[in-house]
């Protein structure tokens, strides 16, 4: 029996969908599913009770600790680590997990991702006209909000650290060759519906990026030059997006350099919470 782990922080708005899509032809006790809500002030840990579903209501936030207690609550592989904003497509996981319990299993297993941009501003769509088409989601496990490990690969560490960037983690820990993508299984991704919260998320993102290369060796380093030489280049009608790529880019950098808000909270990108 497969297991799937969804670390929650208020996100009362999307965990019903989100389990909801889990549950699309099983019964109860076909997956082992915890929900690890942690620091909640919303109805999270009410919204996702119910039958065939752990809840561990943690009263401290944190992702990473919320990750450890929701593996100590499984027992069995493979093993998906879901974001609670995700709704996966029906037969997804199950084409995912088959794969990770292959005797030929590699280590990783993600589905391709494909980003909503419907309703966002021009820059937000011309950021992610470049953005979706680096190479580096089609091998990276970031971004996506999904990831499979099979029994090998989860053996591959002990707890999650105290990091931010817990799936740039998971990608340092495997090679390329380790991880394996299944295009067939698109999971949509919502982009930010304004500009200025597209460049919250990227402050974020790098402020967590640069945060784990200081702790963990082996982190893929930035490739700074993609868009150009992998996008642009290949691609020159997407020149004019190149534009706003680039400035919003360079905005989110200067600002990550910055010291991060005195409570050290990580606050996310409010503006997607229930939009489908």
């Amino acid at each position: 029996m497969p297991s799937v782990i969804i670390a929650a922080h208020n996100e009362e708005s999307v965990i019903e969908a989100c389990l909801d899509a889990l549950m699309v032809g099983r019964t109860p006790g076909d997956l082992e599913i915890v929900v690890s809500a942690n620091g909640c002030t919303d109805r999270t840990a009410t919204a996702a009770a119910r039958p065939g579903v752990t809840v561990i209501d943690r009263p401290e936030p944190g992702k990473a600790a919320a990750l450890n207690a929701g593996d100590g609550a499984v027992s069995s592989f493979p093993r998906a680590y879901l974001d609670a904003d995700i709704v996966v497509p029906p037969g997804g996981l199950d084409a995912l997990m088959q794969k990770a319990a292959s005797p030929d299993a590699v280590a990783a297993y993600i589905p391709r991702r494909r980003i909503d941009t419907r309703g966002r501003p021009w820059p937000v769509r011309a950021y992610f006209a470049i953005n979706e088409r680096l190479p580096v989601f089609r091998t990276g496990l970031f971004g996506r909000g999904l990831i499979v490990l099979s029994q090998s690969g989860r053996a591959r560490f002990g707890a999650f650290p105290e990091i931010i960037a817990d799936d740039l983690f998971l990608d340092s820990q495997f090679r390329d060759e380790e991880k394996q993508e299944v295009p067939d299984v698109v999971v949509s991704v919502q982009a930010p519906f304004t500009t200025r919260d597209l460049i919250g998320r990227l402050v974020r993102v790098r402020r967590g990026n640069t945060d784990l290369r200081t702790r963990v060796d082996k982190v893929r380093p930035s490739d700074r030059w993609a868009w150009l030489r992998d996008v642009v280049i290949p691609y020159p009608r997407l020149a004019p997006a190149a534009v706003p790529y680039v400035v919003i880019t360079l905005i989110a950098e200067i600002r990550s350099r910055r010291p991060a808000a005195a409570d050290g909270r990580w606050v996310r990108d409010e503006s997607t919470r229930g939009a489908r």
